[in-house]
Order: structure tokens, then C-alpha cells, then sequence
């Protein structure tokens, strides 16, 4: 289907697919085994029906000329831009009429290919009931590639098994790992949960690539299916954009390019239709909901360039005009379609929300030598205001990195780079509690998070660079346990409901291998979930609970 012209653009794209087609079509393959061939034959034609056709490009539209004839005593000919006709005077007894050209403005610029939506690849997949069912407790969700068997001799050499499972275990009973789903392991497959663990989208790009694409999986039905074609479907004009899980795990939203430019599109879990929520002609990417569901944050280039459709007032030329590189944040009130400016602050990363109402965003470019200063803003979505983050009399040369806010919003734990390179507990408003001189992390490299009551932080390192043992302070950043690897602490998350925290952690003492622990709220109980694995395991998150 291609979305690039701007005629697609002017409304809702809504595939007819309710969610009964999608739940008898999963039906018929899961009992086909049961049913005559030409059962099977006639339920599978039948839910082919829902399959979409792929993009194909739109041609080039051509200028046409309006010939306006005159007599002129001589012939001059018209030097225009656009148009020079192939005209001759030639000797005549009468005075040789001239052409003037007028030509109509019209679109000179090709669409791109646009992604294409689809819906197929249609699977099943076996879910334990207690999954179907909701997920009540809290569960730790990772995914492990290239299992390796175990062997008596350690001479004797295995291959990698090229396949990458993602679980579910429960910190409550971590021997029993729950499966949900194998993919290629050459691909790393990206996950992407809901919270309500009601839903999961996630990446294949394997060497068949007819298959590969973004999938959705439907965790109460274990329906499964491909929604975006590609080998790199995430990856769109250029930005990496994460696909984000409504928290009620109904609606995905996600970024997609059309033929001028990139929309938002929610995208319901069953598949019953799609819809284009920013179809105005600019970039629209990073969408973000918040926590309560009623907003999309998200980025948009709108303030500088309206439009890069040919034709549109004000719009901006892709064959002059570089493409953005950032934009500005919005947010969209997704019952009413209200859009409104958050700040007129230049951003190159997602803003993010720590409440309902209060949105957090980072300005400066880490790539621009000129001004890498990286600075940290929080807005109120509902007062319309916007406070820079820093303590009095910082340096314009300091960097703000790796914030982690308490949940109310009032509190921040940030990395200040800058002569020092310290880890400070500040206030909003830009009071300074508490200043770690001991964690010394690189720039970048720390990785903290608030416990649900807003009463403890877990400190870590991030991106493998995590020299220290399991930390947890409380909200005034005295210690709670101070722990030395191995193993160490790397990304701590504390589940929902605040009873324990997971995070991953390297066993120098193990060839220094990483797995997936989880202990209690204090950092104690400390417990190795995959230390029967082999291979490489990865921390997605919490789910449920």
C-alpha cells in the first residue's frame, strides 16, 4: 500500500479486518490437523483474504503546458526556468505567431518508496494458561541465544543451536522459565512488551528474508502476526524508532515513512485496522505514551518545516532541503486528535514521562563537536511549563547524563560531567541533596531506578561497564546494601509493585559471563536466574504484577 502522496495522507487508513476474522483464521491453523484437506484449503483461502498488497511506487507527475497564442509583429522567444520550447520561425508572407509558455505548478518531486503495512504470516503460538489468563504477578521477561548442550567433554565441540528463546520466570520461582518464543539468534531480535503483559511486538531478520518484519503477539490469544515488512522495519528515514505498547496493552504506536515524509500510525493488537494520527505532511517519530494512557509524546520537524509534500503551503523541498536530524516535542491528546507544542527546545532523543502530566526531554547532540553540552528539561503537560534542570551556577560546559527521577517527578538522581564527573541527588528546582564523590562511572555509563514508592534507587552501570556490586540507597541516598562483585550490577528495574529488583550482572570469575539476577527490594537475596543457560542472555524487563 503506499502512503506517500498527499491525497493518502488526507484521513484515517483503516484495514476491515475484526477481530473475530483474525481469531477464526488462528483457529483454523491451529485444528487443521483435525479437519480434511479441503477444509484446511478452504480456511486458508479464506483468510488470505486479509492480506494487503506490498508498496509500489506512484509515477512522476509531469508539468503540462498552457499554449496561449499571439501575433507579434516578430518573434522573440520566451527564456523561461522550467520550459524552452522547441520552436523555428520559419519566412512567411504574414507575421509568425509565438508561443508563451505557462506552465502550471505541479509536484517535481518522486515519493519514496513508502513502507507498506501487511498483515500475514499468521501463527499460533502455545501459551501457558496462566499467560492467557493475564499475568497477576510480576515476571521477568529475557530472551537467551545459542543455548549450547551441556557436554560430558569439554573437547568435544557444539555448535551454536542459532536459535534465540524469549522467557518469562518468575523472581518467586526462578526454575521455572516459561518459553513464549524462538527466533533466528543471528538476528537479535528485538521485544517490545506492553506493561499489562497483554501484548509484545517484536523484529525478525533472519536470512529468509520473505519473513522478515515487525510481528505482533497477541499474549491472551497467542495470535501472531507480521505487521511491517523488512529486514530493518524500525529503522525509518534514518531514526531508530521503538515501537511503544499503550499501557493498557490494546494499541501500539509507531512511526512508519510514507512517500514524503514519517506519520504515527496506532496500530490495535488484533489487527482490525490502523490509523495515521499525525497525517500533516512533516516527520513525526519517538512516540511515547503516558502512563495513564490519554497522551502521545512525540517529535516532530512541524515548527520548521510544515510539509515536505510538493504543492503544500509552506512546504519545504527535499531536493534543496536536508532532511531533519531533530525536531521539537509534542503531545497528542489521542481521544480529541488536540496536538500541542511542548517547547520550542531542539531535541535529537525521545522525551519520556515520569507521571501522567509531567514529561522529561534532553536537549544538545552528543555528535556535535560544537555543542555536545547535554541538558535536561521537565514540562508540565497540564500548565504548559518547561524548567530547565541544573544546580545554580553550573558551567554552561556541563553535561546532565543518565537522570533517573523519582516517581513523583520532584527528585532526580543525574551524572554530572564535567570537571568532577560526580553523581548528584538533586531537586527539580535545582537543589542540591546529595553529591557520590565513591561511584565513579564513564560518561553515559550509570543506570538507576526509583523503586514505585519513590523510597529506594538501585545504582548500576550500564552498556557492560559496571564496576560495582549491588547498590541501593534510600530517597536520601544513604546506603542500604553496598555489595561487591561478583556478580555486578548493570540496569537495575524494579518490578511494578516495588518487591524486587532485576538487573544484570557480569561473573568476572566465569569467563566472564552475564545472566539475569533478581533480589528483593533492599538489594539482598540476591539470585541467579540463567546460570544453567549457555549462550548470551539479554534483560527486556518487568511485565505484570
Amino acid at each position: 500500500m503506499m502512503e506517500g502522496t498527499a491525497a493518502a495522507k488526507a484521513g484515517v487508513d483503516h484495514v476491515k479486518n475484526p477481530f473475530g476474522a483474525w481469531r477464526s483464521c488462528a483457529a483454523g491453523r491451529v485444528n487443521k490437523r483435525g479437519v480434511s484437506s479441503l477444509m484446511v484449503a478452504m480456511l486458508l483461502s479464506a483468510c488470505s483474504a486479509f492480506s494487503q498488497p506490498t508498496a509500489t511506487t506512484q509515477p512522476t507527475a509531469t508539468a503540462t503546458a498552457a499554449a496561449t497564442v499571439t501575433a507579434p509583429p516578430s518573434y522573440t522567444p520566451v527564456d523561461t526556468a522550467t520550459l524552452t520550447p522547441a520552436y523555428t520561425p520559419t519566412a512567411a508572407a504574414s507575421p509568425t505567431a509565438a508561443f508563451t509558455w505557462t506552465p502550471s505548478h505541479t509536484a517535481t518531486i518522486t515519493p519514496l518508496p513508502a513502507v507498506g503495512f501487511v498483515f500475514d504470516n499468521w501463527e499460533v503460538v502455545e501459551l501457558p494458561q496462566n499467560i492467557k489468563d493475564g499475568i497477576a504477578n510480576p515476571m521477568i521477561a529475557f530472551t537467551n541465544s545459542n543455548n549450547r548442550q551441556t557436554i560430558a567433554n569439554i573437547a568435544t565441540a557444539r555448535p551454536n543451536t542459532g536459535i534465540e528463546t524469549f522467557y518469562l520466570v518468575s523472581p518467586a520461582r526462578p526454575s521455572v522459565r516459561i518459553p513464549i518464543l524462538e527466533v533466528d539468534s543471528s538476528t537479535r531480535a528485538r521485544f517490545f512488551l506492553a506493561k499489562s503483559g497483554k501484548a509484545l511486538s517484536f523484529v525478525k531478520a533472519g536470512a529468509d528474508s520473505r519473513s522478515n518484519g515487525l510481528y505482533i503477539l497477541d499474549l491472551e490469544s497467542g495470535f501472531s502476526a507480521r505487521v511491517l515488512p523488512g529486514d530493518n522495519p524500525l529503522t525509518q528515514r534514518g531514526f531508530f524508532v521503538e515501537p511503544d505498547w499503550s499501557p493498557d496493552g490494546s494499541r501500539m504506536a509507531m512511526a512508519v515513512a510514507t512517500g514524503y515524509d514519517m506519520d504515527i500510525f496506532l496500530y490495535p493488537k488484533d489487527g482490525s485496522g490502523r490509523t495515521n494520527i499525525t497525517a500533516v505532511g512533516s516527520y513525526d517519530w519517538w512516540p511515547r505514551w503516558s502512563p495513564d494512557g490519554r497522551f502521545l509524546s512525540f517529535v516532530s520537524d512541524r515548527a520548521v518545516c510544515p510539509s515536505w509534500i510538493p504543492g503544500d503551503a509552506n512546504f519545504c523541498d527535499a531536493l534543496t532541503a536536508d532532511p531533519p536530524s531533530g525536531g521539537q516535542v509534542y503531545a497528542l491528546e489521542v481521544d480529541s486528535g488536540v496536538v500541542m507544542s511542548v517547547s520550542d527546545i531542539r531535541v535529537t532523543e525521545p522525551p519520556y514521562w515520569i507521571t501522567s502530566s509531567l514529561l522529561a526531554f534532553a536537549s544538545g547532540d552528543r555528535f556535535d563537536l560544537l555543542n555536545p553540552q547535554r541538558r535536561i528539561w521537565q514540562a508540565n503537560i497540564i500548565t504548559g511549563s518547561v524548567t530547565q534542570v541544573r544546580l545554580p551556577g553550573s558551567p554552561d560546559s556541563t553535561s546532565y547524563l543518565a537522570e533517573s527521577w523519582s516517581p513523583d517527578g520532584q527528585t532526580a538522581l543525574v551524572q554530572i560531567a564535567d570537571a568532577l564527573n560526580q553523581i548528584a541527588l538533586m531537586t527539580a528546582d535545582g537543589q542540591l541533596l546529595q553529591r557520590d564523590s565513591q561511584l565513579d562511572f564513564p560518561r553515559f555509563g550509570m543506570s538507576a531506578a526509583w523503586s514505585p514508592d519513590g523510597q529506594r534507587i538501585a545504582v548500576g552501570g550500564s552498556s557492560g561497564q559496571c564496576p560495582y556490586g549491588v547498590r541501593v540507597k534510600r530517597s536520601d541516598y544513604s546506603d542500604i546494601a553496598t555489595g561487591n562483585p561478583p556478580p555486578s550490577m548493570c540496569d537495575p528495574q524494579f518490578s511494578h509493585d516495588g518487591r524486587f529488583i532485576a538487573f544484570t550482572g557480569v561473573n568476572p570469575r566465569v569467563d566472564g559471563r552475564n545472566d539475569v539476577y533478581a533480589a528483593n527490594a533492599n538489594g539482598f537475596g540476591v539470585n541467579n536466574l540463567t546460570a544453567d543457560l549457555r549462550g548470551q542472555v539479554e534483560l527486556i524487563g518487568w511485565v505484570g504484577g
